[in-house]
């Protein structure tokens, strides 16, 4: 079982990696971080949004929210189509992989 600190160094790590691939800085929305018994759902935005709150920097398109499990680390994306509750609801359904 991962801590929950491994838990956002993978989160971290993943967000990191579509930042060096478009050139804009990321960062997770702690706030909007949801904690489940089997991992973390994570959200982000660009790091500039995430510091000022201005609305100008909320530009990101397809940054969906995505799961970090935490028995094996294991992230699952999720889509932006519908709310969270019915990604949640999908996963803990089994429907969602």
């Amino acid at each position: 079982m991962l801590t929950e600190q491994q838990i956002t160094t993978i989160a971290q790590n993943h967000i990191d990696k579509y930042g060096k691939e478009s050139g804009i800085r990321l960062s997770l929305f702690k706030e909007a971080t949801i904690k489940k018994t089997y991992g973390i759902i994570f959200f982000y935005v660009s790091k500039k949004f995430y510091d000022t709150g201005n609305e100008k920097y909320n530009t990101l398109l397809g940054n969906v929210p995505f799961l970090v499990k935490n028995n094996d680390g294991e992230i699952i994306e999720f889509g932006s189509g519908n709310t969270i509750e019915y990604y949640i609801q999908e996963y803990e359904a089994g429907r969602y992989a």
